[in-house]
């Protein structure tokens, strides 16, 4: 019997509905057509979300992907649609988000010619992939599919691309697909030590001032219960990195705020206090370290994380605990005491309200003239749904959104942490909503970042999309502005803006919209924002030298926070 041929475009498309794909991003273009017109015969099993730039497409599947906890997947052409997803391939890389892009390329015989739109993506992309190949025969497309989803989850996520061959994607081949188990020399899931466990656990169970700080490693291990149980038995105090907020519920009585530059008063200046320090899936970035020679120097540092290269990477760690973190709690809560530790919680209470009088009162309830980005988050929850999640931009609001946005579920929060991409967010959101089409999504962005990647309001419009876009508007680029009046004498070089009616844009693509001006009209434009059946726009005005604080200024050590 006559074995039935497949073309290549064909059976990528195939492949993608075996990977149980349900949202494709992507910009269609002249290399990736084959695969384009395959795909026409398969919008009734997987949609297609027609972004308006290659950028928005990958922001869109980081988006997805974060909200969902399942690979993101885009595609785009070769040459500049390619090359437009650089950005959003590093931002991946460093956030470790899976995803899976394939990208169309010129026929075999014409690399290396400078053809037409010809670029060579695989060498661009090496430094921003986890993996990435280059397919020239249809026969090897299932293959590489394969490895590409394998590679892009398992482990420490991260971005895989494809590069396929136009001519590959017209040859016929025949399709047999089955899903990746196993790639040589891939080692995804280092062996946990029983031995690192227990000398961790007996460091713990010693300690009079522990702390736990809590990355984004234990939302992709899906470990949030166990660490909730770990951290409720040993009762030492939670703080969270950028990406690490929403393990734990906001008003967890053992949650003591976020680290970092911006973040809170006190895990900042006890970081370098406690006696014993248990970073659970965190890197140690600068932002979370300040100096390096002065961090945490009086700790001993327990570091569980699954990426052997993050180990003594920026901070040497005492005891470091390779392995799935889900894994690895489950056998430390087997190990360490009940203990609560309530007079060195009482030192975190006492910084707590020092923050409080000195900053927190003045951004949720100001008495000045001008309005705050905390009063705005203040009144998104009080009217925001309960399983909300929040996708910010990058910069002042996006510190303060995180400051103050109250976390009570998981995978609530998605943001560019390590790479700080501005024009995040938007695309972001498109992707975050149609991953979890039951939860509330809300956009918070600044006038800065929008205009990056305004155009997916195009993407909303057609597929009406219900995101809700809060847009904070100083007519400032305003974190680089407050670093320009901290640092350099108030010399605001090319950093105001003069800015679109955005009121008038967002009905240009049919979504209604708001601005507001005044203090009185702020409470109940939140609530009709956050309750309008379809997308918003919520613009608000706030004060233009509106700065975020506490501050640990670049380069200082993190018990040198200011306040002010």
């Amino acid at each position: 019997m006559e074995k039935k041929l497949f073309s290549g475009s064909e059976i990528v498309i195939k492949a993608l509905l075996h990977e149980e794909v349900e949202y494709i991003f992507g910009y269609p273009g002249g290399a990736i057509m084959p695969i384009y017109d395959s795909l026409h015969d398969y919008l009734n099993l997987v949609s297609h979300i027609l972004m308006r730039h290659e950028q928005g497409s990958i922001h869109a599947a980081q988006g997805y992907a974060r909200a969902t906890g399942k690979i993101g997947v885009c595609f785009t052409t070769s040459g500049p649609g390619a090359t437009n997803l650089i950005t959003g391939l590093a931002d991946a890389l460093i956030d470790s988000t899976p995803l899976v892009c394939i990208t169309g390329q010129v026929s075999s015989h014409l690399l290396g010619t400078d053809a037409f739109q010809e670029t060579n993506i695989i060498d661009i992309s090496i430094p921003v992939t986890k993996w990435n190949t280059q397919v020239l025969k249809s026969k090897d497309i299932c293959e590489s599919i394969q490895k590409g989803f394998f590679i892009a989850k398992r482990g420490r996520p991260g971005p895989v691309l494809i590069d396929i061959t136009k001519d590959a994607q017209f040859q016929k081949s025949e399709f047999h697909y089955e899903r990746c188990k196993y790639v040589k020399n891939f080692h995804p899931y280092p062996c946990i030590e029983e031995n690192r466990i227990i000398e961790a656990a007996n460091f713990i169970n010693k300690a009079n001032k522990p702390l736990i700080l809590v990355g984004q490693g234990v939302i992709l291990a899906e470990a949030e219960e166990e660490f909730k149980k770990f951290v409720e038995k040993t009762g030492i105090p939670v703080a969270s990195t950028l990406l690490g907020l929403g393990v734990l519920d906001s008003n967890h009585y053992l949650y003591v705020g976020m680290l970092g530059m911006h973040g809170n008063y006190a895990p900042n200046i006890l970081t370098n206090q406690c006696d014993i320090l248990i970073a659970i899936g965190i890197r140690f970035d600068d932002r979370v370290t300040g100096d390096v020679k002065q961090y945490a120097k009086q700790a001993k540092i327990i570091h569980l994380e699954i990426d052997p290269s993050e180990v003594n990477k920026n901070i040497l760690c005492h005891i470091p605990i390779l392995g799935d973190c889900k894994c690895s709690l489950r056998k430390l809560i087997n190990y360490v005491n009940e203990s609560t530790h309530e007079e060195w919680i009482k030192k975190f209470c006492a910084l707590k309200e020092r923050e409080k009088i000195a900053v927190i009162q003045g951004d949720l309830n100001p008495k000045k003239e001008g309005m705050t980005m905390g009063e705005v988050i203040k009144w998104i929850n009080q009217y925001k749904q309960k399983n909300a999640i929040l996708v910010t931009d990058v910069g002042q609001h996006q510190m303060i959104a995180s400051r103050y946005f109250n976390f009570t579920y998981k995978r609530s929060q998605i943001t560019s942490g390590g790479l700080g991409t501005m024009g995040f967010a938007l695309p972001a959101s498109i992707g975050a909503q149609l991953g979890a089409k039951n939860r509330q999504v809300i956009c918070i962005v600044g006038d800065g970042g929008i205009q990056m990647t305004i155009q997916e309001m195009g993407t909303i419009l057609q597929n009406d999309i219900p995101v809700k876009i809060i847009l904070l508007n100083n007519n400032f680029l305003g974190m680089v502005r407050q670093w320009q009046q901290l640092f350099f004498d108030k010399r605001y070089s090319c950093t105001e803006l003069v800015n679109p009616d955005f009121i008038k844009l967002a009905n240009a693509y049919n979504i209604e919209a708001k601005k507001v001006n005044k203090r009185e009209e702020l409470k109940e434009s939140v609530k009709k924002a956050l309750n309008h059946e379809k997308a918003f726009l919520l613009e608000v005005v706030i004060e233009r030298e509106d700065n975020v604080f506490p501050m640990i200024p670049a380069g200082a050590a993190v018990d040198k926070i200011r306040l002010t």
